[in-house]
C-alpha cells in the first residue's frame, strides 16, 4: 500500500457508493495544506506525525456525516501520521527515530488525493482515487 493518511479504520461495504461521491466532492477543492510536525514514537514502530488544519476538517465533515457508522476507534480523536515501520523490536524503532530525529522539521507534505480502500481479510484493494483540484 502506498504512503497514506488513514481517515477511518473500518465503514461499512454498504455506505461505499454515499462515500465515494462525499469523497469526490471534498476533492473538488484545492489540495489540503499539510505539515509533517515531528515524529511519533509508535513504540514497536516509527512514523511522522502529520498536521493539516484542512484535512482535519475534511475528515470532521465526513466523520459528522457518518456520525452513527463510526466505530469506538474511528470516534476517537484523530492522530493523523504517516507509519514508517510497524511492529518491529524496541531497539529497531529506537535506532530509526535516533535517525530520523536529524531530518528537518517541520516540512511541507503533498497531499496529491483521496482514495477509498477495501479491506480483503489480508490485501487491501484500491477501489478509486479523487485527486485534488490543482
Amino acid at each position: 500500500m502506498p504512503a497514506h493518511l488513514t481517515l477511518f479504520h473500518h465503514l461499512p461495504p454498504s455506505i461505499e457508493r454515499e462515500l465515494a461521491a462525499r469523497l469526490a466532492d471534498a476533492a473538488g477543492a484545492p489540495p489540503p495544506r499539510a505539515t509533517i510536525a515531528g515524529l511519533m514514537d509508535l513504540g514497536e514502530g516509527t512514523a511522522l506525525r502529520v498536521e493539516s488544519s484542512d484535512l482535519e476538517a475534511i475528515r470532521s465533515d465526513l466523520a459528522d456525516a457518518l456520525h452513527g457508522l463510526l466505530t469506538p476507534q474511528d470516534r476517537a480523536p484523530w492522530r493523523p501520521h504517516l507509519t514508517i515501520q510497524n511492529k518491529v523490536t524496541r531497539r529497531a524503532a529506537r535506532d530509526v527515530q535516533a535517525r530520523l530525529a536529524a531530518m528537518p522539521m517541520p516540512r511541507a507534505l503533498a497531499i496529491r488525493a483521496l482514495a477509498l480502500w477495501r479491506y480483503q481479510g489480508g490485501p487491501w484493494e484500491p477501489l478509486r482515487s479523487w485527486p485534488f483540484r490543482r
